[in-house]
């Protein structure tokens, strides 16, 4: 039977919406980088010295894994050099890279480079998270505003999952669809087009270890989700895997709910809007599903730091509604 390459449907794509050829080129580039991490992350443990920490501190409080270190250095080195992008950000930079006016594109490419990278030596599936914008003002250099856009103004978003198969998911405003590794011969072929979350799930994914400091709506909404109800399908069932890409992947196939809500510690939440919860919530608003803080639609938010965090509820559109409903002042 005929396959659909990655680069087939970019193309396809490019020519439906009328993107660039520059737009194809810096999916391609994301494309190589996303083969280069999945080869390494298929070898972590068999040799080498990938696995572990390397000691150093990001700019969120937390431990820099090795992969975390490679997987970032490997998208800036290949996006950077690309021509496509101005600007890149990381979760594990402090600052964004400008590219220098020669090599820039038009492009911003925005990244976490490596999602879950601490359940790598237990082998657990682990993934990026990137999300392209256009930069908005029309002089060489890169400004504040050209950073800062709201969620809505996404070009494209996707993620890619290092598992038992490695997935490249990916929207660019016209639906969602998914690519799988064929690593006999290097290439993503189409597996899952146009994806749909369904309306309604019976999943609930969320870490209940941190339910102490949650307040008393989220305590509700969880219980609500516990309780028995025929009508809605109800108790739901927990699922929790503690890499977002891999709970997002299975949420985004087969419905229900993700949420890591704000709490005591992080009365902001913990997500980065940037990095984890723009991207992702562009990628489930294009498959007919929602995202919200709990009390304001992902995509409408204009953040003011790259590094800003939000709590986040996303998933199935009836689900995310249900958690707004308890979470509303």
């Amino acid at each position: 039977m005929e396959q659909t390459t990655l680069v087939q449907h970019l193309q396809h794509q490019q020519k439906f919406l009328g993107a660039t050829g520059e737009f194809t080129s810096l999916m391609n580039e994301i494309l190589v980088a996303a083969k280069i991490i999945s080869l390494e992350v298929n070898k972590a443990g068999i040799g080498g010295n990938i696995l572990g920490v390397t000691g150093n501190i990001n700019v969120h409080g937390e431990e820099v894994q090795k992969l975390d270190e490679f997987a970032n250095s490997t998208f800036v080195n290949i996006m950077g050099k690309s021509g496509t992008v101005c600007a890149i950000t990381s979760e594990e930079m402090e600052n964004p890279v400008i590219v220098s006016e020669e090599k820039a594109g038009k492009y911003i490419f925005m990244m976490d480079p490596l999602d879950g990278s601490s359940n790598i030596d237990v082998n657990v599936s682990i993934g990026t998270i990137f999300s392209v914008y256009r930069k908005k003002s029309s002089g060489d250099s890169v400004t504040k505003d050209d950073l800062l856009q709201k969620g809505a103004n996404q070009v494209a978003g996707g993620y890619i999952v290092y598992g038992s198969s490695t997935m490249f998911i990916y929207s660019s405003g016209s639906g969602v669809h998914g690519f799988t590794l064929d690593p006999s011969i290097g290439e993503f072929f189409l597996s899952h087009p146009d994806m749909k979350i369904p309306v309604r799930g019976n999943i609930y994914s969320v870490n209940e270890g941190n339910q102490i400091i949650w307040d008393d709506r989220q305590v509700k909404l969880i219980n609500y989700f516990k309780d028995f109800d025929e009508k809605t399908s109800r108790p739901y069932k927990g699922r929790y895997i503690g890499s977002m890409v891999s709970d997002f992947h299975r949420t985004l196939l087969k419905g229900g709910i993700f949420m890591y809500p704000k709490d005591s510690k992080n009365p902001n939440g913990k997500l980065r809007f940037a990095f984890e919860a723009s991207p992702l919530a562009f990628i489930v608003e294009n498959a007919g599903g929602r995202a919200s803080t709990g009390k304001e639609r992902i995509l409408d938010i204009v953040p003011s730091d790259i590094h800003q965090c939000v709590p986040l509820y996303i998933g199935s559109r009836e689900d995310v509604k249900t958690a707004e409903s308890f979470l509303k002042d």
